[in-house]
Order: C-alpha cells, then structure tokens, then sequence
C-alpha cells in the first residue's frame, strides 16, 4: 500500500510539474463602443474553448492570463457583436491588444441614440443614470417596469394598486406629470395632461433594449415636461446577427411567461427583419388582481446605401387586468383575513374575479413609427421620424341612482352604508342584479367603462451638422392628437335599461342600453408645432451646449352632452411655451470632471385648466407656469471607481394642480409655488475583475411653498365648490426625500453570476388630500411613512445544450418579507391611524430560461 501511495504521489508531482511547464503570458486591451468610443464596461475576453476569462473594468481595460502559444480571444457584450482574434502568446510576456472596437448588433442604433438625445459621460454636463440591458435582464424579474429605475438617485418607484401595469414612478419629488419620456427619441407624456400610464405600454420590458434617465433639465432637445428629469427609452430593432430566442418562465401567484425573438440579421441586399412576442399572464400577489398581456414587436430595416436607411417599428401591449380602486387604513388591513394583499374592490361574477369600480382596465396602444437617416457628409446628419399612436381601451365604473351598492368611499377607504358584500366580504353583483331585475325603472347599479380613445401622429426632423467646430442641431417637432372620453354602459346587471338625463339632446329618462354613452361625452383636440435649436461645443477639456425650444400650442374641446348641436365646439385656446436651457462641462484631467447646468422654462397650462370645470368655457386666468432651475456636479472616474455627485435647485411658480379624488371627483388647484432641492451621489466600484459594488444616496427636500384655493368638482364635472387648501410648507407626497442602495454583483464560478440589491427609503410623507385641508388647523405637515428597506436577489448561469447557448435566471425579491407602507394618501388627522395606505408586495419570485439560437 506503501508504494502504491509513493508512486501515486510521484505521479501527481509529475503532473503538476507538466502542468505548470506550459507558460502563461497576459493580453492588455480597452474594448469601446465603435461609434462612440464610449468604454464598454463589464465587457467578457474570453479564451476560445476554456473557462478562461476577464471583465473589462470601469474604464473599459482588461488584463488577462492566457496559456503560450496560439488562441483565439472572444470578446463579447450584451448589445454588440462579438469579435474574435487570434493571438500567438509568449511565456512571460505582454501583448497589448490596444483598442478593440465592438459594433452595435442593433442596425442604425447611433442614429435613434442621436434622436433621443442620449447623454455622454464627461461631455454632457447633466446628471445621468444609464440601465444597461444585462441589468434589465437580470434584475428586472416580474417587478413593474418603472422599478428597473429604484437604484439610481432620486427615483421612487412603485406598485402603486397593485395591478399589472399600474406602476408609478417619481424623478426628484416629480410624477410623469413633470417627467418627460421618451421612446426611441419619441415624445410620449399624454398631450392632454402630460402623464404617462405604464398599463398603456405593460409589454414595453420586453423590448426595451437600454433606459437613461436624465435628472434635472436633461440633453433633450424638445420642449417636453423635463422638470424633474428624463426618462429616455430605447427599444429592441433589427438584430445586425441572425438568430433567435425563447424564453420560459414562471413565478409566484400563477404568474406565467413565455416570449420568443427571431431575426434575420442585416443580409446581403441590405434588408433586415427582427420580430418578438410575447404573452404573460397570472393571478397577481394582490387578492383577485388577475391579468392577461399580449406584446409584440416588429422592425423591418433597410441600408439603401452607405449614407442613407430607413427602418419601419412596430409594438404593442394589448392587456387587461384588475386593480384595486381603494386605498385603506392601517387598522384595515391588520384584521383583514387576506393581510396586505386584501382588495376591497372585486366580486366573483360568472365563476371568475369580477372588478369592480375602478378595479379594472383594458387598453391597447400601438405604435408605429418610420425612420429615415441620411448621413449627408461625415459632418451632416438629417433623421425623420414619422410616428403614429392609436389607444383604445377604458377603466370600470360603477354607475347609477345606488352605485353605492357597490361602491367604497374612495376619501376614507370605508364601506359606504349601503354597500352589499357577500357573506366572504366581496362585492355581491348577484345581489345587485337580483335588486335591478325587480325594479319598474330599470338598473338602479350598472357596471360602465370610462373610455379613454385617441389618436396621436407626429413628426419629429432633426438635422445636425458641425460649423465652425460647434455641432448644430435644429428640428421641428410637429403632433396631432385627439382624445375621445365618455361613459359607456357594459353590463345593466340584470336590469332591461337605465334610465339617464345627463343629454340634453334627448328628452329627460331616456332609456339606455349595453354600449349606450351615459355622464359624459367629450373630446379634445390638441396641435402642437415646436422649433429647436442646440450648440454643442466638444473638446477634450471643455464641452457645453446651449439650446432654445418654443411651441405653438393650441387646444379645442367639445362638449357633446351639455351643448346641443352647432355650439358643441369650443374657440381655439393658443399658448406659446417656450424653454432655454444650458451647461459647461470641464475634464479637469482623465479622472476629475467638473459642471453645471441651468435653465429657465415657461409652460403652458394643462388642457382641463385651459377650460372652466370641462366646458366651452376658456379660462381667461389660466397662467403659464414658470420653472427655474440650477445645477452642479463633479465626477470621477478610474479603472475600478465611479464616482458622481450633483447638487441641484428647482424652483417652480404658478404651478396648476389637478389632484383626483377618485369617486370624489377632481379639484383643480392654480397657482401653488413648489421648491425641490437636494444632493446625489452615485459610484461604481470594481475592485476584483469579476466583483462590481454600485452605491447611491439621495438627499432631498421638497415641499409646497403656499396655501391656495380650489374648486372642487364631482365624478361628473358637476362643481361641488370653492375651498381653501392649507398646504404651505407641507412635503411633497408619495416620494421618498431620501433614498440610498447598495447593489452587489459577483460571478462566483464561471458563467455564474449573482446579485443582491439594498435599497432603503426615508423621509416618505403621505401625499394630501385637499378635502382634508380646508381648515387652519390643517397647517401642518403630512403624515411621514415609516422608513424601510428591501433586499432582492437574482442569479443567472450561462450553458450549452449542445450547441445552444442557454442562460437560467432567478430573481427574488423583497428577500425578506418585509412589510412596508408604499404609497399613503394623508388623513382627516394627518396621522397614520387616519391616513389611507397600499403595502408593497411581500416576498415574490421568479425563475425563466432562456435559449438562443
């Protein structure tokens, strides 16, 4: 036994000492984008047929050990085509590879990040935050789509309801009202109020190919909502590399998903098609929240020649989903039998979860849009964008003489006394139906939809070119929209017919049936005819710009239900918005940079306070609003350290508040001051080639500089009256002040990566509910949500079936089951025993494979 131990032994040791007489030499390199020489962060060089491999740093570098003799190195990263290079490595010694540039594996993607104006690190002086793709994929999991933004500076995002699609998100203390959002350079804020409604684009994770959200004023061109920041989108187009996938995947409460991608990659004759769909589906954490979404996406691309190109996209979302209409008291959800997850706002109809008011919506908005870019010279570029939006869809509503029947006091979260539950507490439709089927006057409670259809078209040109050493950008940015709202009657629960005399172009009791309009039926048209121009000035030291952008905008609005024929139509309402804006930014040295940014915007009111509580009506007194807002910033940047920290200014004057009071109706508030300030900061650190640490922090304080008066007005635009709000010095609501998180990314083994994300949020006050501030003793602050914070989980591993490369994801989030309040509107007392609340989501998982071909 002795001396078969001994020669094992001896052989092990010859082993090892061939092993080791194989020599090592070490390959240096910097990989960068090939059109904007950008550096190519975590980037793989790889040893073809080994496990051999490196990350690039934060500066784009690398330095890898690679065995003697021939190889052939693969670099590779997510967006970009992969290049291989063959190597004859000495023992002992270095090669320097110098620079390796990867091409974009999306056909003409420097044109549409020229359209979006995509801001550069070190040259555009804004604060920025960019997702790449591999973090979509592997962090987003079955969050909302806004919550892919939580770990950059000054951002809250939430589930706000609850129901697919509903999330909401928040850029320094401002909503979507004042968040301008772009797709593919494409202005999307709604044209009557400047929101953005996720659930209209709940596919849109599915082909989002890289986010960059813009703090402050933004790089964009436009005359769009930047107040608070930018939120710029670029989706999937045409794969430069054919090829495919299929994805699989499952997650809690039934939730289900499967997607495929095929393209043919750029062929010979210059064509190019990529297509991608998908369906997810489930019941949702949130008790009766069911869901169902289709998405889908097109582009067709063809290179006419080496100057010019055009390339035709097309997505969608068609979904349907419940939601929860109520927010409720903390003492609510302790003792209700579902928790956090209860839902006061659905019954079973039919054998199914059967919404009720504001418990479900459905909508589907394509959109189109057809590029054109013609390279004129190397220093000319001329792009035209010719887009249009089709939305059709609405939200349920519980209608009639006893909607309460069904119906939960939207200001309390209480039921109303006349309320009929089942023995379970679910709203009993039954009963209802039975109630209507008796009654000699038809429904007395019937289910409708408000439906929100429109069509919007536009054309965005922009030429670019370089005089005088300063590139020139100038373009117009033209729209049409016209929006269609009414009620309209889905279910009569039982009843023949309903009985309704909100037309006075028909007599009083009209009898009306399923699909018959009720309440309201109105439309608004809105034109849009923008100019821009931009200078930017760009040397290694010393970059700035300076643009200007002003707007013709003219609103009409019609009024079916309460003007008879010839005097439906309002007069044209014309404003003229304008903005100027502007920053300089110095590279102190290739580490160190330095800048500042400010600008100065005039904007024109919102469409509902052009017009006197929805009518024919103009407001004589509606006001432009005035923005004024500065900033500045420093950075660093090394090898392994990212590092950015910003300080900024906003001050808003004669602000319009339009806050929805839900079954209350709406209240229209002019003429408010509001003062954001704050500081970020933001780093990236790599101190091992497979390790990346991400840290932020956010400090903020915003608040309400005045009190105010407002009217207030019902469901149906009837005015309730005039009040007084006392909100001076009263926080900004439903927005964390201060933020911070901590994200970890390690790959612990070859091909196997892990994450885990931190993320903590402070100094969150309810947002007020005018109601419950009309008296003096109403002068103090919201209600300030508890602090809390969140740990999330992923991992994914990359493997071979055969020849298939194949990636399987996990994600977990809220790891530990925290329980948290997210959102609060603030109560009668402005304490958290009277305030009304959603929870965010418990712990929550999900699991997919993917497999390329």
């Amino acid at each position: 036994m002795k001396k078969v131990l001994n020669k094992f032994s001896l052989g092990a040791l010859i082993l090892f000492i061939a092993l080791n007489s194989f020599g090592k030499g070490t390959i240096t390199g910097k990989l960068v984008d090939a059109e904007t020489s950008e550096s190519l962060i975590g980037a793989t060089v790889t040893v073809q047929g080994t496990s051999i491999g490196v990350s690039t740093n934060l500066d784009g570098s690398f330095a890898l050990q690679v065995p003697a003799g021939e190889q052939t190195i693969i670099f590779s990263f997510i967006g970009y085509i992969s290049k291989n290079q063959k190597v004859k490595i000495t023992d002992e010694k270095t090669l320097d590879l110098g620079i390796i540039k990867l091409e974009s594996n999306v056909v003409g993607l420097e044109e549409v990040m020229i359209t979006a104006s995509f801001a550069k690190d070190r040259q555009t002086p804004v604060s920025m935050s960019t997702i790449q793709p591999m973090q979509i994929e592997e962090k987003l999991g079955t969050q909302e789509f806004p919550e892919i933004l939580k770990t950059s500076p000054s951002i809250y995002a939430t589930k706000d309801n609850g129901g697919f699609g509903d999330g909401r998100v928040t850029v320094r203390g401002f909503d979507t009202y004042n968040v301008g959002v772009l797709i593919n350079g494409i202005p999307v804020n709604g044209m009557e109020d400047s929101k953005v409604y996720w659930s209209n684009w709940a596919g849109l994770s599915d082909v989002t190919s890289t986010i960059q959200v813009q703090r402050g004023l933004g790089a964009s061109k436009l005359g769009i909502s930047s107040v608070g920041g930018t939120i710029n989108i670029v989706t999937k187009s045409t794969d430069a590399e054919k090829g495919g996938s299929f994805y699989s995947g499952i997650g809690n409460s039934g939730y289900h998903k499967q997607a495929f991608t095929v393209s043919t990659g750029l062929l010979d004759n210059g064509w190019a098609v990529t297509l991608s769909a998908a369906h997810t589906y489930g019941d949702g954490y949130i008790t009766g929240l069911r869901f169902n979404d289709y998405s889908y996406f097109a582009n067709i691309s063809k290179r006419i020649n080496d100057q010019q190109s055009i390339s035709f996209t097309l997505f969608g979302s068609p979904q349907t989903h419940n939601q929860r209409g109520n927010r409720h008291t903390i003492e609510y959800y302790k003792y209700h039998k579902d928790g956090i997850r209860a839902n006061s706002d659905y019954g079973i109809r039919e054998g199914k979860p059967y919404g009720g008011g504001y418990g479900y919506n459905y909508y589907h908005k394509p959109q189109a849009s057809l590029n054109y870019y013609w390279n004129i010279n190397p220093k000319t570029l001329w792009t035209n964008v010719l887009y249009a939006s089709s939305g059709r869809g609405g939200a349920r509503r519980i209608a009639g003489t006893q909607s309460k029947w069904l119906g939960v006091n939207y200001s309390t979260g209480e039921d109303y006394a006349e309320i009929k539950r089942t023995a379970e507490g679910l709203l009993d439709f039954d009963a209802v139906a039975q109630e209507n089927r008796t009654s000699l006057s038809g429904s007395q409670a019937f289910v409708g939809n408000a439906v929100n259809n429109h069509f919007w078209s536009g054309l965005l040109s922009t030429l670019t070119t370089e005089w005088k050493d300063i590139n020139w950008t100038a373009g117009f940015d033209g729209r049409y929209y016209k929006g269609s709202h009414y009620n309209e009657i889905e279910d009569l629960l039982g009843g023949d017919f309903y009985l309704n005399s909100d037309d006075v172009n028909k007599p009083e009791n009209t009898k009306l049936y399923t699909g018959d309009k009720y309440g309201y039926d109105e439309k608004g048209v809105v034109w849009w005819e923008g100019l821009f121009l931009q200078g930017e000035y760009t040397s290694d030291k010393l970059s700035g710009f300076a643009s200007v952008a002003a707007s013709n905008m003219t609103y009409r609005w019609y009024n079916y239900f309460e003007y008879t024929p010839g005097n439906q139509k309002s007069d044209p309402v014309n404003f003229l918005p304008w903005n100027i804006k502007g920053g300089l930014n110095y590279n102190i040295n290739s580490q160190h940079n330095i800048y500042v940014n400010g600008g100065y915007i005039k904007r024109a009111p919102v469409f509902n306070n052009a017009y006197l509580n929805y009518t024919t009506e103009i407001n004589d007194n509606a006001k432009y609003e005035t923005i004024i807002t500065t900033e500045i910033g420093y950075g660093y940047k090394s090898k392994i350290l990212i590092f950015k920290i910003d300080a900024y200014r906003t001050n808003w004057l004669d602000k319009a508040l339009v806050k929805s009071l839900g079954q209350g109706g709406t209240a229209n508030i002019p003429g408010i001051n509001a003062l954001h300030k704050g500081i970020e900061a933001e780093l990236t650190y790599k101190p091992a080639p497979k390790l990346t640490i991400h840290g932020m922090l956010s400090l903020g304080d915003w608040i309400w500089q005045d009190n105010v008066s407002y009217t207030q007005y019902d469901e149906n635009k009837n005015v309730i009256g005039t009040y007084n709000a006392y909100i001076k010095n009263v926080h900004v609501g439903n927005a964390a002040q201060t933020t911070a998180s901590l994200t970890v990314n390690y790959e612990v083994l070859p091909h196997l990566r892990i994450g885990s994300d931190y993320t903590y949020y402070g100094k969150n006050y309810a947002d007020f509910n005018v109601t419950n501030r009309t008296k003096q003793t109403d002068q103090v602050d919201a209600w300030n949500l508890p602090d809390y914070g969140l740990i999330d989980c992923n991992f994914n591993y990359k493997f071979k079936i055969g020849t298939i490369d194949a990636t399987l994801y996990g994600k977990v989030n809220n790891l530990l089951n925290t329980e948290y309040v997210s959102d609060a509107t603030d109560g009668t007392d402005h304490d958290k025993w009277t305030s009304i609340v959603y929870y965010g989501f418990g712990t929550t998982w999900s699991t997919g494979l993917k497999i390329m071909f």
